[in-house]
């Protein structure tokens, strides 16, 4: 699996729309070839079809897709948006972290969400997540989580 490694992560990405904000965090994995192209455009259209359902925390989206999207491997990008989106949950609006889900398989899908939860789980990961400034600071608040 591959979970927020440095080639998966970019902070402050302009974005205008919620689409730029899950197309933006789709192109890391499809850099490094863990999803297909279509993976990405499948969870835009998942977004029009069913509305902001993976906004599942204040300023946390979680696109993802079905693994037959194209889904090549296990893994999880990161986009910090430079500026906040609406991404039309009333809960949990303005969106800052747009964490890009692939998964094969549910057991993947499950796996892949409890690092996140953990990850997300303390408030004060989330105002790390915020003030982050390379990649190592990153890698210290994901260490103190698996511990």
């Amino acid at each position: 699996m591959k979970f927020l490694e440095e080639n998966l992560v970019a902070l402050d990405l302009p974005a205008a729309t919620p689409e730029e904000g899950i197309r933006a965090a789709g192109a890391l994995l499809v850099a490094e070839n863990l999803i297909e192209p279509r993976y990405v455009d499948a969870m835009v259209e998942s977004y029009k079809k069913n509305g902001p359902y993976f906004v599942l925390a204040p300023q946390i989206a979680m696109p993802h897709a079905r693994p037959e999207d194209g889904v090549k491997e296990a893994s999880v990008s990161l986009v910090r948006l430079k500026n906040s989106l609406e991404f039309g949950s009333e809960a949990n609006d303005p969106v800052r972290f747009v964490f890009a889900l692939g998964a094969s398989s549910s057991e993947e899908h499950l796996l892949v969400m409890k690092k996140i939860v953990a990850l997300l789980s303390k408030a004060e990961n989330i105002e790390k997540l915020k003030a982050l400034s390379t990649y190592e600071e990153l890698q210290q608040i994901i260490g103190r989580n698996e511990q």
